[in-house]
């Protein structure tokens, strides 16, 4: 006891500070804006973005200034160094200058612009691109609602460990009144020594009990001000209770809702998409790229950017692979298969959600009914821990018997707290299968 107690005080002392208390839908809200994961898809998504932008900018025309200093002695060099620069003179015919000249320097400027006519593979990078963004915003929605549900779930913890609390201060409280009534029957010589020994020693298991509860409940608020993006050692409480609903949509609508709104349900059937464009982007290969291109340079000996002489070029060229050894009817082979796989995978990923409808489904009704039995079994504790007072204090039952009764009291209404709890989460699950989660909490 002591050394729970000693734990107990030294997680209160370490814990942070308090930043209050949240309503569910404001704690989801802080989770969505601060939570890192979250904002590590969320960049991720604009990486996508910015992708998609560049495949789009390969439409556009591409321009280009180029510098360059060359300095050689190479006969062939120099002699189009010479003529381009416009310095060519007759004394440049003589044999010896020819075979022989001297070193030369040269500054050519050159500003040219490539504008593409036709190419199959822009247009089919785009769409990749395209599929890639959707994809990424699948993610991002798929991380959402596991950050909902991930503060849903703290946020029942501390809900459900401020109810064990409850029920451990109850404990406490009559475990207190029991020991009350033995003393008062020991004094009064109608009672037994060992009775309020015995009912000495049960308050102590009480009072240990309520300690841990009370720690579970610091450590629930931790967790919660950490999953809402929190600094460490915050402490953030519920402000209010979370009641799940008595009645969910039918098995059939929740499956439509699965399909319909599952974001990594998506992210598989935009992966059949994909691949689609790739077999498409593949397939283009075989087809010829047409561009027009146009350029104007001057050349100079002394100076950079110099204009000794200048002249343009402009032209259209038609690049067609005839034949390149089989790789591009490997590649469409190969991205066909990888079409295939897709497809595959969204069929049994799609099966699988919807047997994840159907177990959410039986787990919800499963907590329903235990939560029912298990409040019947604190009404029928409650009449037994009442009858067996009675009995007690006619001298008609044992410590022992009182005891046991309410020590049985007590685990049935901890029993309660675990079943809500379980049927909250039971029913969080259900949504979160059915992809409607943020949908249900109000976001």
């Amino acid at each position: 006891m002591a050394a729970l107690a000693m734990a107990f005080v030294f997680l209160q002392g370490t814990a942070g500070a308090d930043t209050g208390s949240v309503t569910l839908r404001d704690a989801i809200t802080r989770a969505l804006e601060k939570n890192h994961l979250l904002k590590s898809a969320a960049f991720q998504r604009s990486a996508a973005g910015w992708d998609r932008s560049a495949s789009r900018s390969r439409y556009f025309p591409r321009i280009r200034l180029d510098e360059t200093l060359s300095v050689s002695n190479s006969p062939a060099s120099v002699f189009t160094m010479k003529l381009n620069e416009g310095r060519f003179a007759q004394q440049d015919f003589d044999v010896s200058n020819l075979n022989h000249p001297a070193h030369h320097s040269d500054f050519q400027t050159a500003f040219t612009i490539e504008q593409p006519l036709f190419d199959v593979s822009i247009g089919r990078g785009v769409e990749l691109a395209d599929k890639e963004d959707a994809v990424q915003g699948a993610v991002l929605e798929r991380r959402r609602q596991e950050v909902a549900f991930a503060v849903y779930n703290s946020f029942l913890g501390v809900q459900k460990a401020r109810s064990f609390q409850e029920v451990a201060e109850q404990a406490v409280a009559d475990a207190s009144e029991h020991k009350r009534l033995a003393r008062v029957r020991n004094d009064a010589g109608v009672g037994l020594k060992s009775d309020e020994l015995r009912a000495s020693t049960f308050l102590a298991e009480m009072e240990q009990q309520l300690i841990s509860a009370r720690n579970a409940l610091a450590l629930a608020r931790l967790r919660l001000a950490e999953v809402t993006g929190g600094e460490p050692g915050d402490s953030l409480d519920a402000a209010e209770e979370i009641l799940p609903p008595t009645s969910v949509p039918g098995g059939n609508e929740l499956a439509r809702l699965a399909l319909d709104n599952r974001p990594d349900l998506k992210e598989a059937a935009i992966g059949v998409d994909k691949a689609d464009a790739g077999v498409r982007l593949a397939s283009g290969s075989y087809l010829p790229t047409v561009y027009a291109s146009a350029g104007y340079q001057t050349n100079d000996r002394d100076i950079p950017f110099g204009r000794d002489n200048d002249a343009w070029t402009a032209g259209v060229n038609v690049h067609w692979e005839i034949f390149d050894g089989m790789r591009r009817r490997n590649e469409v082979g190969k991205a066909r298969e990888l079409r295939n796989s897709a497809a595959e995978y969204l069929e049994s990923y799609r099966r699988e959600v919807l047997l994840q409808v159907t177990e959410s489904g039986l787990n919800r009704d499963e907590a329903a009914k235990r939560l029912e039995v298990a409040r019947h079994a604190v009404q029928d504790a409650e009449e037994g821990v009442r009858l067996v007072r009675k009995r007690f204090e006619g001298s008609l039952a044992t410590m022992v018997e009182l005891l046991d009764a309410e020590t049985a009291l007590t685990r049935s209404r901890a029993l309660v707290t675990e079943s809500e709890s379980d049927l909250a989460l039971a029913t969080a699950r259900l949504y979160l299968a059915a992809g409607i989660l943020l949908k249900e909490v109000g976001q």
